[in-house]
């Protein structure tokens, strides 16, 4: 899954926010099942990108919703 900049996002259509942003929670949900079973994930730093980009895809769809 790509990490999306600010510049990326505000590229992105409706729908195409919405599925990214379902793409990656379940891919954080995974990354965080990993490391709660003691497990190691291959990229540490990930996590954090992942949180980050989702945010970043929260904060575009509310200042369209309030546009």
């Amino acid at each position: 899954m790509a990490i999306f900049r600010a510049k990326e996002v505000k590229q992105l259509s409706d729908t195409e926010l919405m599925e990214q942003e379902q793409k990656l929670s379940l891919e954080l949900i995974q990354e965080r099942g990993k490391v709660s079973a003691g497990g190691a994930t291959e990229n540490p730093g990930r996590i954090r990108e992942v949180r980050r980009t989702i945010a970043r895809i929260q904060t575009e769809k509310n200042a369209r919703r309030n546009a």
